[in-house]
């Protein structure tokens, strides 16, 4: 998603429970940059970190990484804390709930992200790795510290991350060709 595109699809009022826990995790998604499993296996104990501004997940092959939180994310996974109990089990660990109070499944996650995609009428179907991809290439776009990028995306090898650079050079390409007097075709 272009960063145009992820706003409008985080620009929605969360009046409604279900979108408020929507909202919080799709906010975390594209603040944090985290695999669905990830986030679905998120517990009510990492609210306090999540709200402090860092997220603590245990990644692929059960390797420990902390990502950081943004404001925007930090405040709605806040506002969504406070209402939690109003949808989970009271024996609950789990985070984010479903409609039965239990842990959120994954397919549940990513058939709520289709949804407000469309309703937001963002084209093509919208997944939840496309935000972890989104906020990869954002973050590279801006600072240009790919092995930053690398560790909060939790990549043990750099030739992971270094898919997210071909978008900084096809605006490097654009640039150029916009600036450079031999490059504009007569």
């Amino acid at each position: 998603l272009s960063p145009d595109e992820a706003n409008l699809l985080l620009e929605v009022s969360n009046d409604d429970l279900l979108e408020l826990r929507d909202q919080a995790m799709f906010e975390l998604f594209y603040s944090s940059g985290l695999r669905l499993a990830e986030l679905a296996a998120l517990d009510i104990s990492s609210l306090s970190d999540i709200v402090a501004g860092e997220v603590r997940v245990l990644g692929k092959r059960n390797k420990p990484r902390v990502v950081p939180v943004g404001r925007q994310a930090r405040e709605t996974v806040a506002a969504w804390g406070v209402r939690r109990g109003e949808l989970a089990a009271a024996d609950e660990l789990a985070l984010f709930v479903g409609l039965r109070g239990k842990r959120i499944h994954p397919r549940v996650i990513e058939e709520r992200l289709k949804r407000r995609a469309m309703m937001q009428g963002l084209p093509g179907s919208v997944h939840p790795h496309m935000l972890r991809h989104s906020f990869a290439s954002h973050v590279l776009q801006s600072s240009g510290d790919l092995r930053a990028v690398q560790e909060m995306l939790g990549h043990a090898s750099i030739a992971s991350t270094q898919v997210y650079t071909h978008l900084d050079f096809q605006h490097l390409a654009q640039v150029y060709d916009a600036a450079h007097p031999r490059a504009r075709r007569k």
